[in-house]
């Protein structure tokens, strides 16, 4: 159950959609490779890479390495996903800007989120909130990034299994996205927190708001024409029959989530939708469907394991390096102290030596005075 509940991160890709850029062929491919990430991912990653390549402006640059890690989060390639968002937290500071930092910070701890890091994104986004609340209250990305820092927040404590935090921490995220005024670029994420709030009301056997709350998802992936996050509400909607007992309605839901995501190569929906075919069928006694989704859902389930795997070492050489460079902070830090300490001591000694050579001079005129004054007495 644990690995069907996690937690997919589509809502990560809409917060730069609001960028005032002028509409240049760049701008208008940007915009195209935003659109198709969810059901392209591939061609999202052939046009950022291009762009990339010809890219001289930084808030480009970290938008274009954003889209990419984002596209190979989608296809559940969490080791290059890491790559291209450290480079883009790495291009930002050399940005004042907040929201850039923030938008970044985001984007990590969603990254250490999916990989069930969770201790590393609620830090992430601690220090994402800083920059949070330095963007002005009536600007709609303050509402965004404030939406998608409570939606991760809500997800961690899903996977945790405390629905009840997660519900709350949800419905603050969908009040702040019903706050942004262009609603076509937040229907996506509402889509995605509504599923995430489905399942928070499903393990606490709430069926009828769970069934409530997929529909909504639903209604949002079809506003979007998002074939993948419409392939997951429906695979929610399905447990509700499941639940219910209801084997068959659920079946030819999963059947039609699958064929909306078959060229989408998202691993770990995939895996979901495997694991509910195999168990539908087995409750109808149909032995050889079982056998025949329980062997995808464990391939899906071994590839997503070993992606994971290879992210987390990236992980660790990312968080060897960053000790690595405290390191060396500390050590120029403590090298200063001390040449620092070195040179005032050395002042002071100069100090010392002049006041002494002055008083022995001083003495050495009194003793001369004292002298002549005890001669012509």
């Amino acid at each position: 159950m644990k690995s069907l509940l996690k937690i997919w991160p589509l809502l990560l890709v809409s917060f730069c959609i609001f960028t005032k850029a002028q509409k240049t062929p760049d701008s208008v491919l940007i915009k195209k490779a935003r659109l198709e990430i969810y059901d392209n991912p591939d061609n999202t990653i052939k046009i950022g890479e291009r762009l990339l390549k010809k890219s001289y402006d930084v808030k480009t640059s970290i938008q274009l390495y954003k889209l990419l890690s984002t596209a190979h989060i989608a296809k559940r390639n969490f080791e290059e996903s890491l790559r291209y968002i450290m480079k883009a937290k790495e291009l930002s500071q050399k940005t004042n800007d907040p929201w850039s930092h923030a938008e970044v910070l985001i984007s990590v701890a969603i990254q250490y989120q999916q990989m069930e890091l969770f201790s590393k994104s609620l830090e992430t986004l601690n220090e994402a909130d800083q920059y949070i609340a330095k963007i002005p209250d009536k600007n709609p990305l303050k509402y965004v990034e404030t939406a998608t820092s409570y939606a991760i927040r809500g997800m961690i404590y899903k996977s945790q299994s405390n629905s009840e935090i997660a519900l709350e921490k949800f419905l603050i995220s969908i009040q702040n996205f019903e706050k942004v005024p262009v609603k076509k670029t937040t229907n996506s994420n509402m889509s995605v927190v509504l599923y995430n709030i489905g399942y928070c009301y499903l393990n606490l056997n709430q069926i009828d708001k769970a069934q409530e709350a997929f529909v909504e998802s639903l209604n949002y992936a079809r506003k979007n024409y998002s074939k993948s996050l419409e392939a997951f509400a429906l695979k929610g909607i399905a447990e509700i029959h499941k639940k219910k007992h209801e084997n068959q309605p659920a079946i030819n839901l999963l059947l039609k989530a699958e064929n909306l995501c078959k060229n989408i190569g998202d691993i770990t929906l995939n895996e979901g939708i495997y694991k509910e075919l195999a168990e539908n069928h087995l409750a109808m006694g149909q032995q050889n469907l079982y056998q025949q989704y329980n062997k995808k859902y464990l391939e899906m389930r071994f590839k997503r394991k070993q992606n994971e795997l290879k992210s987390i070492n990236q992980v660790i050489d990312n968080h060897n390096k960053e000790t690595s460079l405290k390191s060396e902070k500390l050590k120029s830090y403590y090298r200063y102290i001390k040449i620092g300490s070195v040179l005032l001591g050395c002042i002071f000694i100069v100090i010392l030596l002049y006041s002494i050579i002055k008083i022995r001079k001083q003495n050495k005129n009194f003793h001369k005075e004292i002298q002549q004054m005890i001669r012509t007495s």
